[in-house]
């Protein structure tokens, strides 16, 4: 039980939930109900498949393509750093056409699925502790913490309600903003990590 406890708490930092959770509100504002759900299934369905595939071939994957965890911050950070700026300079990004369903299965897996529930935090954390403690804790610890995830952001049309519209918007603009810092921090943290290597 206590390898179980001690890779879930890591990898549940390193998703980092109530940090990504306003994310999700901003960017499923304005979507119908059905839009949301879609939006969400892709999310947690591109997080599981990204990390699964981590879990079992990650290390082999990044030796085969001649990919660091540096490489992965910077490329990741960059993808982030564009989409919060679109978002803080072009309002309409977030506020998509709710019918748009495509666009809103494409947002749930970039910037959704992937970096922002398994990002490179979280990468290191499941490389890290399937080395350590081996598959299946890390594996359950994985499921656990989506699990959680699922649970927080389909509470999202709630928070919406309760905040009302006007909030939310102002929630976005201020995630959009640290988004763009968190983006910053990646790649400054890429580019430390290539110099020092």
């Amino acid at each position: 039980m206590n390898a179980y406890l001690e890779t879930f708490l890591p990898l549940f930092v390193a998703i980092n939930l109530p940090g990504i959770l306003p994310f999700f509100i901003a960017l499923t504002e304005g979507l119908s109900a059905a839009d949301r759900r879609r939006l969400l299934v892709r999310a947690v369905a591109t997080a599981f498949v990204v990390a699964v595939l981590i879990l079992f071939a990650g290390q082999l994957i990044f030796e085969t393509l001649g990919i660091t965890l540096n490489d992965l911050r910077v490329g990741g950070g960059l993808i982030l750093l564009v989409l919060s700026i679109t978002d803080l300079v072009f309002a309409d990004y977030r506020r998509r056409d709710p019918r748009d369903g495509a666009d809103a299965a494409d947002v749930g897996v970039v910037p959704l699925g992937i970096p922002l529930i398994i990002g490179p935090a979280a990468i290191t954390t499941i490389l890290v502790a399937q080395q350590t403690y081996g598959y299946l804790p890390t594996l359950v610890s994985l499921v656990a913490n989506l699990l959680l995830v699922t649970a927080a952001f389909a509470a999202g049309p709630w928070v919406i309600r309760k905040l009302g519209p006007v909030a939310v918007r102002a929630i976005a603009k201020v995630a959009s903003l640290f988004l763009a810092a968190i983006a910053v921090a990646m790649i400054r943290a890429g580019v430390a990590g290539m110099l020092a290597g």
